[in-house]
């Protein structure tokens, strides 16, 4: 207080710009060192990354070129033709142009030609041209089918009737019966197969050979004769004395 009074009091220094700046520098330092430390102690400790190895596969080989284009084809201008000069003499064109007529009768014709030839025919060739064979005749039908009489179909009427012989060991033996056949007739009428249905033992032969002498009238079918099938029954039976 006296010192105020007197004027000789010390003032302190209103900027102290230098210790100031030295204090933060030295606090700086200080935290640096604290942090970088523990940093390269844990840095030699961290293991070395493992080496890796890089392939590179090698460029594609070039695409081969393209082919060369083929060349333009060269237009050729035909020929004009000269004119030649000369004497020669106009030809006048004829008033009318008939066609050329080949000789008939070996006035011309081709050498060592035959007689009689034709025109533009060749050597050697066929007296009168050449001859078109005839078409080939058309094939004979088909045979037709007999067809099996009854219902709609009747058999036509019998034109020739023999009777069958009574066999003279059937006689004896007092054989009697009924034989059934079938008969097949042809397109004329006349028996040409026989197949027995119901045998009689000694009676067959003479029922077969009797109804194979047999004779019909023409089946007709549409116009055309056609064979048939038909059953015939024969019986036998001896006389009471």
């Amino acid at each position: 207080m006296f010192d105020l009074v007197s004027g000789k009091a010390a003032h302190i220094p209103q900027t102290p710009l230098v210790p100031m700046i030295v204090s933060v520098v030295a606090q700086v330092t200080i935290v640096g060192l604290v942090l970088l430390i523990p940093m390269l102690y844990f840095t030699n400790q961290l293991p070395m990354p493992s080496t890796m190895m890089a392939f590179v596969a090698p460029a594609p080989p070039p695409p081969p070129p393209p082919p060369p284009p083929a060349p333009a084809p060269t237009k050729t201008e035909p020929q004009r033709p000269v004119p030649t000069t000369g004497a020669a003499a106009p030809i006048e064109a004829p008033p009318r142009v008939e066609p050329e007529r080949a000789a008939i009768g070996g006035e011309e014709g081709i050498p060592g030609g035959m007689a009689g030839g034709i025109p533009s025919g060749i050597v050697g060739g066929v007296v009168g041209g050449f001859e078109v064979p005839p078409p080939p005749p058309p094939p004979a039908p088909a045979p037709r089918l007999p067809v099996r009489t009854g219902g709609e179909i009747q058999a036509p009427a019998l034109v020739r009737r023999v009777d069958p012989i009574y066999p003279v060991l059937a006689v004896r033996a007092h054989v009697e019966g009924v034989v059934i056949l079938e008969a097949i007739v042809n397109e004329q009428g006349k028996v040409e197969s026989i197949k027995v249905l119901r045998s009689i033992g000694v009676l067959d032969r003479a029922a077969i050979e009797a109804v194979r002498q047999w004779e019909y009238e023409p089946l007709m079918l549409n116009g055309i004769r056609t064979p048939f099938i038909l059953t015939v029954t024969l019986s036998f039976t001896l006389a009471q004395s």
